[in-house]
C-alpha cells in the first residue's frame, strides 16, 4: 500500500506545519512589522509574545490530536489482542496510522484465515487419527485370529480365512483330495498306566510336532479325534500333487515320532508308535454344521477308506491306496502290494505299504 506522507494529513506533514509555526512564522513576521510597519521595540516583544503563544498553542494542538490518534490505535489493537474484539480496525486518524490500521486489519484476517485453516486440519488430523487408530485395532484384531487360527491351519489357508467374503471360507465343492489318518497304537494301554495331566501332556507334545509337519507339507488338519488326526492335502496349491504332499508329510511324522520316542525313553517315558493311511480320490470338501459352529471337512467314499487304511497300518508303517500310489509312482520305495476286502465294498481295496 503506497501512501502520500507528505500532504498536511499526515504526521509527518503536521511536524512539519509546527516547526514551522514554531520556529519561522513568529519571528519573520515580527522582522517583517518591524522594518515595515514601522512599530516599536515594545511592541514588538508583545506582538512576537502573542504570535509565540499561539504558534505553541497550535502546534501542541496538531501534536496532541495525533498523539490521541495513536492512543486509540494502540487500544484497538489491545482489545483485539485480548479477544474482545474480533472485527476489523477502524479508524479516522493520520495517514501513517491509517495505512498501519490497514495493514493491521491485512494481517489480522490472514492470521483469522490461518487459524481457520489450522482447525480445519486438526479436526481432519483427528479424523486421520481415529481411522489409523481403528486400522491398528483391526490389524491387532486379525493377527490375534491369525495366531488362533494357525494352531490349526497353515499359513495359506489362515490368509483364504482372514479374505474370504461373508466368513465363508471356501465353497461347498467336490474334488480330488489327498487324505492323510495318524493314530497311536496301543493308545488306550498307555492312558490307562497314566496320570490324566501325563496323557494331555504327551498327545500335546505329539500333536504339535505331527501338525507343524502337516503344515510344511501344505496341508489342513481337519480335525483330532482323541490320539487320532485327520489331514486333508489338496485344498492349499503346491507344486507338488496331493499325494507326494501326503506321503512326504507321513515319512516326516514316522521319522519324527521315532525321534521324540529316543527322547522319551531317555527321560522314562512311555513310549509308543503310528500306523498312518493315506488315500486320494474325489470327496465332498465345505463347511458343515450350524452357522455358529461351522466344520470344514471332507467326506465321502474316500475319506472312509483313508480310514480304514490307517486301521490296518502297523505302528511305524505307512498304507496308501491305489490312486495315491499311482499320483506318486517313482517318488517313494514301495514295499508291498496288499488287497483288502472292506466292508460294503464288492471289489477288494489295492493298497501298498511304503518304505522309508
Amino acid at each position: 500500500m503506497k501512501s502520500n506522507y507528505q500532504t498536511a494529513l499526515s504526521f509527518y506533514g503536521k511536524t512539519r506545519i509546527v516547526l514551522v509555526l514554531l520556529g519561522l512564522i513568529p519571528f519573520l513576521l515580527v522582522i517583517y512589522l518591524f522594518f515595515y510597519g514601522k512599530i516599536d521595540i515594545t511592541d514588538m516583544i508583545s506582538l512576537f509574545s502573542v504570535l509565540a503563544l499561539f504558534s505553541i498553542l497550535t502546534g501542541f494542538s496538531l501534536l496532541r490530536s495525533s498523539a490521541d490518534q495513536l492512543v486509540h490505535l494502540a487500544k484497538e489493537t489491545s482489545m483485539v489482542e485480548a479477544g474482545e474484539k474480533s472485527e476489523p480496525i477502524s479508524i479516522k486518524a493520520d495517514q501513517e496510522l491509517n495505512d498501519i490500521a490497514s495493514h493491521f486489519n491485512s494481517m489480522f484476517k490472514k492470521l483469522h484465515e490461518a487459524n481457520r485453516d489450522i482447525k480445519n486440519q486438526s479436526i481432519q488430523l483427528m479424523i486421520y487419527a481415529k481411522d489409523i487408530s481403528l486400522a491398528h485395532k483391526r490389524t491387532k484384531q486379525e493377527e490375534a485370529l491369525r495366531n488362533r487360527l494357525s494352531r490349526y491351519v497353515g499359513e495359506n489357508l489362515v490368509e483364504k480365512v482372514i479374505h474370504s467374503k461373508n466368513g465363508v471360507l471356501l465353497e461347498n465343492e467336490r474334488k480330488e483330495i489327498t487324505i492323510l489318518f495318524a493314530d497311536i497304537r496301543s493308545f488306550t494301554a498307555i492312558a490307562e498306566r497314566l496320570k490324566a495331566e501325563e496323557v494331555v501332556s504327551m498327545l500335546n507334545q505329539f500333536f504339535d510336532i505331527m501338525v507343524d509337519i502337516i503344515f510344511k507339507n501344505n496341508g489342513v488338519l481337519d480335525k483330532f479325534v482323541g490320539d487320532q488326526l485327520m489331514a486333508v492335502f489338496g485344498l492349499i496349491p503346491s507344486k507338488n500333487n496331493n499325494s507326494y504332499d501326503a506321503i512326504h508329510a507321513a515319512i516326516e511324522m514316522q521319522n519324527a515320532t521315532k525321534e521324540l520316542m529316543k527322547v522319551r525313553a531317555k527321560e522314562n517315558k512311555d513310549t509308543f508308535e503310528i500306523g498312518i493311511g493315506i488315500n486320494t480320490g474325489s470327496a465332498i470338501v465345505g463347511n458343515l454344521g450350524p452357522e455358529n459352529r461351522m466344520d470344514y471337512t471332507a467326506i465321502g467314499n474316500s475319506v472312509n477308506v483313508a480310514a480304514k487304511l490307517q486301521q490296518i497300518a502297523k505302528g511305524g508303517t505307512i498304507i496308501i491306496g491305489e490312486q495315491t500310489y499311482r499320483q506318486s509312482q517313482g517318488n517313494f520305495p514301495i514295499e508291498k502290494k496288499v488287497k483288502l476286502r472292506l466292508k460294503n465294498k464288492t471289489e477288494p481295496v489295492i493298497c501298498y505299504e511304503v518304505s522309508r
